[in-house]
């Protein structure tokens, strides 16, 4: 598997981290509450974030009504 040992990052990790960063937004953590250090983890991270904002938004506070109906 390909990995940067200077930059301590492979493809898996940057997945992951994008992954973390979908499931933050759509439980409405903010963007700044990102747990990598790394540059380039980190923009991962934010991606996933940033990919998931517009359905959280376009879903909004309904959501949240739903989810404490069923909890």
């Amino acid at each position: 598997m390909a990995r940067d040992i200077k930059l301590g990052w492979d493809v898996e990790s940057l997945n992951k981290a994008y992954r973390q960063g979908y499931m933050a937004a759509n439980m409405g953590m903010a963007r700044e509450s990102c747990p990598y250090r790394g540059e380039v983890v980190i923009a991962a991270w934010e991606a996933g974030w940033a990919d998931a904002e517009p359905l959280v938004q376009k879903v909004g506070p309904g959501l949240d009504e739903f989810l404490s109906r069923i909890a």
